[in-house]
């Protein structure tokens, strides 16, 4: 089984439902009667334009997004893949509950997905070692992708992405959904107003970096259809299973998690700060690490500073503790601004302060409207708002500040070749080596 390059079948498919409302004029003049459902009438969506959607790892992540997809008209989420018998069952147990049926497929190996030629897009929420992998896997067989963050776990993995991405013409969205949050897309517009005189800093949180490499202990590795552990380590090194690994105990773990944990919230935060400074199209070009946080610089003088953060949810000093999680800080020579996961919004400026509160109450964090954009890209074919190369420049400033952070010195790096400058060692730690996880 080997996924296809089927590149235009998604458009291929839609643009059939151009033929269908003709034919349905035709089929109105006959006497047969024809459900309203059928034709897309009264509202409803007729099935052939109905994106059919296909799952690659349903944990926790994916059930949060999925449920906001299952509550698009136009959508339709056929089948599951995962590694995990018990998850496979949760996950068509809330599809089928929310249609009302049991039409939902499972699957253990997801690439029986990407020979479907029913199914127009996947969702992928594995662990990180699996995203790159599998989104570049489901492009070359003709599926646009939304992919979970962070979506590469070294800087080649994100170039290798975002240039399959482009060379099969699908269309992309990275997980990183606080884009499309009111509160975070208010910030940043008043960062690149002027509002707030010249911006000059840009604080991120994220966590605390550790590298931790140990392996918990060996437990007896269950049949594969219970959990194919094969499957589940995929890219990464072979280690003896443990059940704490699939139940999330991955995170922090070298071999499978992403820059050291600083791409956990800085997926999300580095890339608001990219997006308040203009800088889609760039990064960082130096970053230097501290005992509390990174400072990286861009070639306008705009500072970066990443601030370390011992507890996510516990008191996090110099933040407005109100803000929840993933704050950001955009700070310009006249004022401040500062918001998180809370919805709340909080500006220096008092009449800005003011004018925010007149506004309609934004509110927190929801992955509806950014999974909304992901679709109607779908049918537009246009860019999203957080496609290949946003997700690419963004997510190598991460690992980029992450491997200063590694190695305890200043690096620099070329935005243009996106290599480090006059650094062997820091350019030997942009690629990892991959295991096969097919070949066994």
């Amino acid at each position: 089984m080997h996924p296809r390059n089927d590149h235009v079948h998604s458009t291929t498919r839609r643009n059939f439902l151009t033929r269908t409302a003709a034919t349905a004029a035709v089929v109105s003049s006959f006497p047969t009667i024809v459900p309203s459902s059928v034709l897309g009438r009264d509202g409803n969506i007729a099935p052939s334009d109905r994106i059919q959607l296909g799952v690659i790892g349903i944990g926790p992540r994916c059930t949060y997004d999925l449920k906001a997809m299952l509550n698009f008209q136009d959508v339709r989420c056929v089948a599951i893949a995962d590694v995990q018998e018990s998850r496979r069952r949760e996950g068509k147990a809330l599809v089928d509950s929310h249609y009302g049926d049991q039409a939902c497929q499972t699957v253990r190996d997801f690439r029986e997905l990407l020979d479907r030629k029913d199914i127009d897009a996947l969702l992928i929420a594995t662990g990180d070692r699996w995203h790159a992998s599998a989104a570049m896997m489901a492009a070359e067989a003709g599926k646009d992708v939304y992919c979970e963050k962070p979506c590469g776990l070294t800087i080649e993995y994100c170039q290798k992405l975002a240039a399959t991405i482009q060379r099969t013409g699908r269309i992309f969205q990275a997980g990183t959904q606080r884009r499309s949050v009111p509160n975070f897309v208010k910030a940043v517009q008043l960062a690149q107003s002027g509002k707030l005189g010249k911006l000059k800093t840009l604080v991120a949180s994220v966590y605390m970096p550790a590298i931790e490499s140990s392996w918990l202990p060996a437990e007896p590795t269950p049949s594969r259809d219970v959990v194919d552990w094969n499957l589940w380590l995929g890219p990464a090194p072979w280690r003896p299973y443990n059940s704490q690994y699939v139940a999330g105990r991955w995170r922090g773990q070298w071999d499978f998690d992403s820059g050291a944990k600083l791409l956990d919230w800085g997926a999300h935060t580095v890339d608001l700060c990219q997006w308040a400074n203009q800088s889609d199209d760039s990064m960082p070009l130096e970053y230097e690490p501290s005992p509390k946080g990174i400072r990286c610089t861009y070639a306008n003088g705009v500072s970066l500073l990443l601030n370390f953060l011992e507890t996510p949810f516990g008191t996090r000093p110099g933040w407005v503790q109100s803000m929840g999680t993933c704050p950001v800080r955009f700070l310009g020579d006249e004022g401040s601004v500062e918001t998180g996961d809370s919805g709340e919004i909080q500006v220096s400026i008092a009449a800005l302060q003011e004018e925010l509160q007149k506004e309609k109450k934004v509110v927190g964090l929801d992955v509806t409207n950014h999974a909304r954009n992901f679709f109607d890209c779908m049918r537009s074919r246009k860019k999203t708002v957080a496609n290949e190369e946003v997700m690419k420049r963004s997510h190598i400033a991460c690992h980029a500040a992450a491997l200063s952070w590694t190695l305890q010195r200043t690096l620099r790096i070329d935005p243009k070749t996106e290599l480090f400058v006059d650094d062997a060692e820091a350019n030997g730690l942009i690629s990892r080596p991959a295991r096969n996880p097919f070949a066994s």
